[in-house]
């Protein structure tokens, strides 16, 4: 399957990727999946989306989806079908903190 992400500015330029990139899955569609194919055809994102001992999110991204926040979702819960399906995105969004 075919899953669609949306990576924020700074993560696209390290990457050198346009907007949005596509990723052959194998498997069940989940974020740890996703985030797992995107770290291995990028690997200049390793530790940038997540931490890479602990595995978690880092805090100041967030993971959206068919208008819904998947960011406190665990890893392995499967993604919504239309992710799944290619139809939408898995957005990766950078978090505005401050004042």
């Amino acid at each position: 399957m075919i899953i669609r992400v949306v990576l924020p500015a700074h993560l696209r330029t390290l990457a050198r990727v346009d907007r949005e990139v596509k990723l052959d899955l194998e498997g069940p569609a989940t974020q740890r999946a996703v985030l797992d194919a995107l770290e291995a055809a990028y690997p200049m994102l390793r530790g940038t989306i997540r931490d890479q001992a602990t595995q978690q999110r880092r805090a100041f991204l967030r993971f959206f989806a068919c208008e819904e926040d998947l960011s406190n979702e665990s890893p392995d819960t499967p993604l919504p079908a239309a992710v799944a399906n290619g139809a939408e995105p898995l957005l990766v969004v950078g978090a505005m903190a401050g004042g």
